[in-house]
């Protein structure tokens, strides 16, 4: 027998890991757990306890507490009380808290790694080599932000008091996630840990006690589903970061739309993991392997669906089922196994109850032939092959270790395969040339795309999703975003309903012995003036009652074409920035030839003195979104890895703009100018009290070659309008700038496709100060960050 036969054929010894320092660590608590809230350890206020058990044997590992009312009310106090102590520590205070947590993590981190192991069901090899190192490397670069949040950040500021809750396939690394940023900006928290993996969670909160981390700083409550709903429910919580299922993401987003808080949401996936016919097929199938079977496939952003071009697919097939026959699955502490149990009974049942149903549609269920262990919940690796695009094997979230294969022809078709689903949080692109894969990679609609590699995270680059997936990023400058904002925005007053510029007559006489203005008003879409689909119009009067002329009633129908024309003018975010910013710069140079007719007209709503300030003004913001086209870019991120991160910013879409009514032109340059300078498309409602503003604008924007698509207005009742843009899944995002109750209602009616919502929460923008009007804060809500990872070297 050759070197080589022996060495496929030699089996594998155990290597069992030891266990006895977490299950001493268990013991010495007397496997019974409180809360811990305000720096102490309590016990839950109802009495309620229940049971966290090791998925591979479904022995008990210890009782823990469960979360009422009552104790989230305690532990938000708790944070609130220890906020403006926390806030008062120099960047350089909390940086070394940060580093200190760091540290602690890296002595625990092996009995770290096994208590994760114990509590998740994840290989030992899994916790050790990659959870734990990350919770470590993420405590040290945000120990970084700390110290350099002040110089970075200028004029941002803590959201506050935090709630989070994360799931349970990473339960440490997600507790990372959230903690590390959320401190380094100077907020207080209370973490909810998912029910089934409360274990290191509780570990880490006596790391807290250990580096001396000021009581209150950090709370975590135990419990379930109830639990998290208490805390995204309670009044005194000004920020919700949730990871888990899109399910409870939009649950969450409906509980959240009428406060305040600022949320951000990482949810589910169906990441597509696309091979062409020059990729090293060798390499993409150990990819591969990472990129479903990790973790058993309880991966949010898994390699699920695996899209092979059709000239490769049966020889593809066979290496991949070649692998398969060589994964070992057994106990998750032997550091020989590649994969572990599934994480409770509920989850394996679902994962074998969405196999059954994809095999009755049509799809070749294949198994290796390798051992299962009969005791504890263990799921076989699974290739589910002849998968139909419309499959509920293709379109929903497994969560287990299957994978759905399907083939395409083209690159085209690829792209189409990849982004035909409701989600958007990663991607995988295998190919021998970089222009093919890089040339995929910006077409897909997903948050992280690897190229030639998979399922490689680091705290320097942001991680999140498009669409379903969510929105907001954990780690990078942009995970440290969803924690903070502009410090006059918080103390903003509330806005006027009945805007007080619009109360008061005009500030110079006007005269009145010429005949009322009538002016035949019409919608702007597609780049051409369209009549109203209702055949009506509203009245527009000035501040002093006289009536000024009629604009258009729109209704539903022209929302709908008015989408459908934005989504036909999508090339503009492929033209490039430096194009983009000479249409901006000629759009200022039309609206400064009409600026005295335009001021003139708008005088008689406003008064003279704000008229002119708003056309003048208004062509600075234009000129400053010129300016910025083509240097709000992204950034190259050097993780430790052979790796390069391309942090791409990416226009969101096409993006619904509500507009505030006190500043009918002001306003509306200072929101639709910064969508459209980076890519984006808008539907734009104007001032209600003074639409007939849309004539000047699509005057400005036909002679300055702005493509027909890009923005489109229809005016009518502002509320109504509204209520289509939010509820329509073609939009992807919705700005509304008006009082609190609009804001509340965007947020809610839009749950549906859970699209960005960005709103002035009901308070006053003085849009006349470029530090309120203008910037980076309407720029970073203008698009999203993809990151695409490429490595290097042999």
């Amino acid at each position: 027998m050759s070197i080589v036969e022996k060495f496929m054929t030699m089996e594998y010894g155990p290597a069992p890991e030891d266990p006895r320092e977490a299950l001493a660590w268990l013991d010495r608590h007397g496997r019974r757990f409180g809360h811990f809230i305000g720096g102490a350890w309590l016990a839950p206020a109802a009495g309620a306890y229940f049971d966290t058990s090791d998925p591979s044997t479904g022995e008990k590992l210890a009782s823990v507490a469960q979360g009422s009312t009552a104790d989230i009310d305690a532990a938000v106090k708790a944070a609130r009380a220890a906020l403006p102590a926390w806030q008062a520590l120099t960047p350089h205070a909390r940086a070394r808290y940060l580093y200190a947590l760091a540290r602690q993590v890296q002595k625990h981190s092996r009995w770290l790694a096994v208590l994760e192991t114990l509590d998740n069901g994840k290989p030992i090899r899994e916790s050790r080599d990659i959870d734990i190192p990350l919770v470590a490397r993420h405590f040290y670069h945000h120990a970084g932000w700390a110290q350099l949040l002040e110089q970075e950040f200028p004029g941002n500021t803590a959201c506050g008091v935090v709630g989070q809750i994360i799931p349970w396939n990473f339960p440490l690394l997600m507790l990372a996630w959230k903690i590390a940023p959320a401190l380094a900006t100077g907020n207080t928290l209370v973490l909810k840990p998912a029910e089934f993996t409360p274990l290191t969670a509780l570990a880490f909160a006596h790391i807290c006690q250990e580096t001396g981390l000021p009581a209150g700083v950090v709370n975590i409550v135990t419990g379930d589903g109830s639990t998290g709903e208490a805390l995204v429910n309670h009044p005194d919580v000004d920020k919700i970061a949730f990871t888990g299922s899109t399910e409870v993401g939009r649950a969450i987003r409906k509980a959240t739309a009428q406060s305040h808080k600022k949320l951000s949401l990482e949810l589910g996936g169906k990441s597509p993991f696309i091979i062409f016919e020059d990729a090293d097929l060798d390499s993409a199938v150990e990819g591969l392997v990472d990129g479903i079977w990790f973790n058993q496939g309880q991966v949010c952003c898994a390699g699920s669906r695996l899209l092979m071009q059709e000239s490769i697919a049966d020889k593809l097939i066979g290496k991949i089922q070649d692998r398969m026959n060589t994964l070992r699955m057994g106990s998750p502490l032997d550091k020989a196994i590649d994969i572990g149990a599934i994480v409770a009974r509920v989850q394996l049942e679902r994962i074998q109850g969405l196999v059954d149903q994809g095999v009755a549609e049509g799809a070749t269920c294949w198994q290796p032939s390798i051992p299962v262990p009969t005791r504890g919940l263990y799921f076989p690796p699974t290739l589910l092959s002849n998968v139909h695009p419309s499959s509920v094997v293709a379109q929903q979230e497994i969560f287990g270790p299957v994978l759905a294969a399907m083939t395409f022809r083209t690159p085209r078709e690829a792209v189409e395969l990849a982004n035909n689903t409701v989600y958007g949080l990663a991607a995988c692109v295998w190919s021998e040339s970089i222009n093919v894969s890089l040339h995929v990679a910006a077409q897909l609609k997903a948050g992280v795309v690897w190229v030639n590699c998979t399922n490689l995270f680091d705290a320097a680059c942001g991680f999140g999703g498009y669409r379903e997936s969510g929105y907001g990023r954990e780690g990078g400058r942009e995970g440290l975003l969803e924690y903070l904002e502009p410090a006059w925005f918080k103390q903003a007053p509330p806005v006027h309903v009945t805007p007080l510029a619009m109360d008061q007559p005009p500030e110079q006489p006007v005269d009145f012995s010429a005949p009322p203005i009538d002016r035949t008003v019409k919608l702007y879409i597609g780049g051409k003036q369209a009549r109203p689909d209702s055949g009506y119009s509203l009245e527009v009067r000035g501040a002093d009652g006289r009536l000024l002329g009629e604009a258009p009633l729109g209704n539903r129908k022209d929302i709908r074409n008015a989408v459908e024309a934005a989504r036909k003018a999508e090339a503009w975010g492929k033209a490039t920035a430096h194009n983009r910013a000479q249409v901006l710069y000629y759009i200022a140079e039309n609206l400064s030839q009409r600026r005295e007719e335009i001021a003139g007209r708008l005088s008689a709503v406003v008064g003279k003195k704000q008229a002119e300030a708003e056309v003048g003004l208004g062509i600075e913001r234009i000129f400053s979104y010129a300016a910025w086209a083509d240097k709000y870019d992204g950034a190259v991120h050097n993780p430790p890895f052979r790796n390069v991160a391309l942090a791409m910013k990416e226009p969101i879409g096409t993006v619904g703009i509500v507009c505030p009514a006190d500043a009918p032109l002001l306003g509306f340059l200072s929101l639709v100018m910064p969508a459209i300078s980076v890519g984006n498309t808008v539907v734009a409602i104007p001032s209600e009290k003074y639409p007939l503003i849309t004539a000047d604008l699509y005057q400005v924007f036909e002679t300055s070659d702005l493509p027909g698509g890009v923005v489109n207005i229809v005016t009518g009742r502002t509320a109504e309008l509204m209520k289509t843009l939010a509820e329509h899944d073609d939009i992807d995002a919705i700005w509304c700038f008006t009082d609190a109750a609009g804001a509340a209602a965007a947020k809610t009616l839009s749950v549906g496709n859970l699209k960005q919502v960005f709103s002035n929460e009901g308070r006053a923008i003085d849009w006349f100060d470029a530090k309120q009007g203008e910037g980076r804060w309407y720029l970073d809500h203008s698009v999203q960050v993809k990151n695409i990872w490429v490595p290097y070297g042999e």
